[in-house]
């Protein structure tokens, strides 16, 4: 995110725009300047100031030239080991990859910060390698919000100032306008994505298919992020009014109305994911951070750029809203968008930085001063920002890609109060940096703030934003070659022009803002604000801010070692984390022991948590078990939401079966997506060696081209993919060990990762419980040859007969049937679909409420909480009517499926021959004819 250089569009182009409209410009430098010099002020001398803006040029031409050198032309630097990112012939990192297309994203992300950094004959052959090497029209999949903010946004970043260069005579005088027509070229290649009946657009597009096209390999997707969808209006708009055609403001603006017409009405506030078809709130949780940032940012930059009164009242109505229920200064915490006054999790993540820097643009500073100092302090505690941290200051995800939203608001903040503790925040950024994350071949992001390790990774808006805003920080206004204040920042902190606002101005502004809420006129207070009334003649103004907040993070979270972890002998080490518990670790049943909290084994393979307060070893060790107990659960309603997977089904289709056993199955949350490849994957099936598969397979000619059967336990599930995957395996069951689970009396489980990427492992894994594996192990004892469908949903008999041959359909139905009766019947199962898990006994098994799904946490075990004795549920809405358990706590609704068969056999007796199975289904045929059409 990035902040704007104005509060109001309009006015002539150039250096004719109406400056007093500027709210930092002319009058925010004066009150710098007065509250820079005030006496015990702690004014940073000039030189100390060019000093560090020499530094800043430095670390950039350090990063630069790494790239270019080792790098270029591919998208972005991998510093450690000192060379270009290419997509696909690196592992693949998920979505994080999509940013990436082939069209040296680092290079054109970081053209106009050349010329911010006076770097203009850089900036000169950057434009001339970029004309000349980037292609657009790669077969490859890209997010649409990646590549709008920073390719798009990019290249009119690299327009704008193109143009401004040629214009003041010295430099760019042969440009022609190169950059806006890849720009064009770039947009309506987005285009297709917004074929959506809502305007909202596709997440994802094929730069050379589009999306509708066979070819495009996307176009599936139903939901996207609110800000994906929401943070166009400025790159489309810009487009819009430099080449005259007015489409691309058209579709950015439809987006942003619907998602104004589909914010919940009473509290005003907006989800984290929706629905793209029907705007239905997928994600119903609020925040200010991740998945929603930019849309607010957009709305207010798209009042200063375009000057429509519409987006400055919906930026107003949604601003009160965040006011009044998410902002609990000086936090910033999610909640729930149809009950506001309920967090939605403690925790907050590390991009709603930004939000200062926005609300200094909306002239209230004091918050934005508040969160800002918060903020400040958990960097001086970890050196960086973790990627998210909890509400009492500890770290929860660990990452730190070197985002740049912390320095935006600095220098946003140093730009509205003039005061110098603002540029000391910026040189101690600049320390860390050139201390921590500084490596020989550029930056290197940081993969865990507590232990100070690396990650072979330099995203390309480090050298976008980050350098930009730090270069402004401690510049001068006569160190600039051109007026900063005549530009608005983009997210990307891309540079447009204000002059674009009398530009080609084709689009109606019809305000439809006050057909749905009625507005106060409080929401307009200190917007463009008079300066000498918003900051008062007093120099220690923001100090008595911040003040109060200056230990907040060291009283809320001890850096003592009082804790359970201490009397392990092992030194102070961080609380246990719900999301790094694992059942199988005595380090960890010790540490819980500590806290209070005891493990109780169910018979259906899970672990039930439950809390003693007066068992921990100390009242410190108790309060960490009821945080650990309260992030259980806010982690399992989490992954339910997030991560929840439909049930899958394993349908034996060999002789004598013919696909009428279907097995419910549980998924994994890696390799082949079952519902994406209909036709599903068919193959023999067989017992690896070793058979829990947690080493190298020892039987790898029997295995390959085959669907491997191992057993759970002793390793994680991925490993156990990753082996059989290896051996030629082209799929995998995995069977649970403990002795007489099924699906009919347990949650349906679901595989979890390893915590590390898993996007090497490309085959089919599903999970059966004891007895449905039984039943596929018992058909091998007795036919040997057993062939079984892996898919999303069971198959109808027709197309599997199909796919076998004649004679063998002859040998495999009952010997009392007559060839004739046989086609009849082939012919009658095409009217019908499998709908259930048919057991040999002839009893229907019930289909798992996919509500019951819950992602394993460990593969070894699933953790169930038990809400007893001094636990007490947090403020999730989720964890109320599912207090704790991970898999559920109570058996998932069933739906049976009606047959005529009276037949009920108890699954104990697993011995049963199979003679007396296919005596069963001989004597039903009749009934499964008739059975209703169904899905698993």
């Amino acid at each position: 995110m990035s902040g704007a250089a104005g509060c109001q569009g309009g006015g002539e182009r150039g250096p004719r725009w109406r400056r007093p409209w500027r709210l930092l410009a002319l009058g925010l430098l004066s009150a710098s300047s007065v509250l820079a010099a005030a006496p015990g002020a702690g004014a940073m001398s000039k030189e100390e100031k060019r000093r560090l803006g020499s530094q800043v040029l430095e670390m950039f031409d350090h990063a630069y030239s790494n790239y270019m050198e080792h790098a270029y032309p591919a998208d972005e630097l991998m510093p450690l080991t000192c060379r270009g990112r290419v997509r696909g012939q690196e592992p693949s990192r998920g979505d994080v990859d999509d940013a990436l297309g082939k069209f040296s994203l680092t290079l054109i992300d970081t053209l106009d910060t050349l010329v911010v950094l006076n770097k203009t004959k850089e900036f000169e052959e950057a434009v001339k390698k970029v004309i000349k090497d980037v292609n657009l029209d790669n077969d490859i999949v890209v997010s649409v919000f990646e590549t709008n903010i920073r390719v798009l946004g990019g290249l009119l970043g690299g327009h704008s100032v193109a143009i401004m260069l040629k214009e003041k005579g010295e430099h760019m005088q042969w440009y022609n306008g190169e950059l806006l027509h890849m720009a064009k070229e770039l947009g309506y290649k987005l285009l297709p994505a917004f074929n959506t009946t809502s305007g909202l657009p596709y997440p994802r597009v094929n730069l050379k298919f589009g999306v509708r096209h066979p070819e495009a390999r996307t176009g599936t997707e139903t939901d996207t992020c609110t800000a994906c969808a929401g943070t166009l209006i400025l790159e489309f708009a810009a487009l819009s009014r430099f080449t005259g055609t007015s489409i691309f403001e058209e579709y950015a603006r439809k987006a942003l109305d619907f998602i104004w017409e589909k914010r919940q009405r009473s509290s005003n506030l907006v989800g984290v994911t929706i629905n793209i078809h029907t705007g239905d709130w997928v994600r119903k949780d609020s925040g200010v951070g991740a998945g929603i940032d930019s849309y607010y940012e957009y709305l207010l930059k798209a009042y200063v750029l375009l000057g429509d009164d519409s987006f400055l009242e919906r930026f107003n109505t949604h601003y009160d809203a965040i006011m009044r229920y998410i902002s609990q200064p000086p936090l910033l915490l999610d909640v729930h968008i149809h009950k506001p006054m309920l967090n939605a999790r403690t925790w907050m993540d590390s991009l709603l930085a930004f939000f200062p820097g926005l609300q200094v643009l909306k002239g209230d500073i004091r918050p934005a001063i508040e969160t800002h100092e918060m903020l400040y302090q958990v960097i001086k505690k970890h050196n960086f920002l973790p990627e998210a941290f909890t509400t009492d200051f500890r770290v929860h995800w660990a990452q730190h890609p070197l985002r740049p939203e912390f320095a935006e608001s600095t220098y946003f903040l140093y730009k509205a109060t003039g005061d110098p503790y603002y540029l000391e925040v910026g040189k101690t950024l600049i320390e860390n940096l050139n201390k921590y994350a500084r490596v020989p071949c550029g930056f290197a992001a940081m993969k865990d703030v507590r232990t100070g390790s690396h990650e072979d990774r330099m995203d390309s808006f480090f050298l976008a934003e980050m350098f930009k805003y730090l270069y402004l920080l401690f510049a001068d206004k006569e160190d600039m070659i051109f007026d900063i204040e005549d530009y608005i920042f983009t997210t990307e902190a891309h540079l447009l022009p204000l002059w674009l606002s009398t530009t080609n101005q084709t689009i109606s502004k019809k305000n439809t803002t006050t057909e749905y809420t009625e507005l106060d006129d409080s929401n307009f207070d200190w917007t463009c604000p008079n300066t000498q009334i918003l900051f008062p003649n007093d120099p220690m103004f923001a100090q008595s801010i911040r003040e109060p907040l200056k230990n907040v993070v060291d009283k809320s979270c001890p850096r003592g070692i009082s804790r359970a972890e201490e009397s392990l002998g092992s030194g102070p080490k961080p609380p246990l984390r719900a999301r790094d518990f694992m059942a199988s670790n005595p380090e960890h049943l010790e540490i819980l022991k500590k806290m209070g909290v005891s493990l109780i084994h169910l018979k259906d393979g899970r672990v039930q948590l439950v809390q003693h307060a007066v068992q921990a070893a100390s009242s410190l060790d108790a309060e960490d078990g009821l945080r650990f107990m309260q992030e259980m659960i806010e982690l399992s309603s989490q992954q339910q939401k997030e991560q929840q997977l439909p049930p899958r089904a394993v349908q034996i289709v060999s002789h004598p079966f013919f696909g009428r056993v279907v097995l419910t199955a549980g998924p994994a949350q890696f390799g082949m997506d079952l519902s994406k490849h209909k036709s599903g994957t068919r193959g023999f099936v067989v017992t690896i060696k070793p058979y829990n598969g947690c080493s190298e397979i020892t039987n790898p000619e029997a295995v390959k081209e085959k669907i491997a059967l191992m057993q759970r336990g002793q390793c994680m599930f991925a490993e156990k993919a990753r082996n059989i995957q290896k051996a030629g395996a082209i799929g995998g069951i995995v069977i649970d060990d403990n002795e007489g689970s099924s699906s009919d009396t347990a949650p349906l489980f679901q595989m979890a990762g390893d915590g590390k990427n898993t996007d090497d492992i490309t085959i089919p894994m599903l999970f059966l419980f004891n007895k449905e594996g039984n039943i596929i192990l018992d058909a091998i004892r007795e036919y040997e040859a057993v062939e079984v469908l892996l898919s999303d949903k069971a198959k109808d008999r027709a197309t599997i007969f199909k796919d076998l041959e004649m004679e063998n359909m002859d040998q495999k139905l009952s010997e009392n049937d007559s060839h004739k009766q046989n086609s009849e019947e082939a012919s009658s199962a095409s009217q019908d679909v499998v709908a259930v898990s048919e057991e040999p006994e002839g009893e229907s098994s019930d289909v798992t409420d996919p509500d019951s799904l819950s992602p394993a946490h460990a593969e070894s075990d699933s953790v169930s909480i038990s809400d007893q004795d001094s636990y007490t549920p947090g403020t999730d809405e989720a964890s109320t009517p599912e207090p704790a358990c991970m898999q559920g706590d109570n058996q998932p609704q069933e739906q049976k499926m009606e047959t005529e068969s009276n037949s009920k056999v108890n699954w104990d007796n697993k011995v049963q021959p199979m003679e007396s199975i296919l005596a069963d289904w001989n004597e039903d045929i009749e009934a499964f004819e008739m059975m209703e059409k169904d899905e698993l």
